[in-house]
């Protein structure tokens, strides 16, 4: 059995919306999704393949729809930060992996 303590400082926010993540590691860009937000980090699923590790700096590319792209001048919201946490863990019976990072 597998205890985890809580280390969240700010209240998070379910949101799951599209979500790009640069690795510069692998140079390259990761499509996925974002399950949850707060003023300090975000909990996205990748694919299984994104060769991720803790410690890894990451930026995560969140698109903006017309609508609010018009309003703030730009297509998306870039946020960089540190990946703090790796979930192999297959639970949703997808091909995905859960990565929290902690914005800079």
């Amino acid at each position: 059995m597998e205890t985890l303590i809580e280390q969240r400082k700010e209240a998070r926010t379910e949101l799951c919306w599209p979500v790009s993540m640069w690795l510069p590691k692998a140079n390259r860009f990761f499509n996925g999704r974002s399950a949850n937000i707060s003023k300090t980090g975000v909990f996205v699923s990748v694919p299984i393949t994104t060769p991720v590790r803790t410690g890894h700096t990451v930026e995560i590319n969140f698109p903006r729809t017309v609508t609010l792209a018009k309003r703030k001048g730009r297509f998306a919201r870039i946020k960089s930060g540190k990946v703090v946490r790796v979930e192999r863990k297959n639970m949703l019976n997808d091909a995905s992996i859960g990565v929290a990072i902690q914005f800079n």
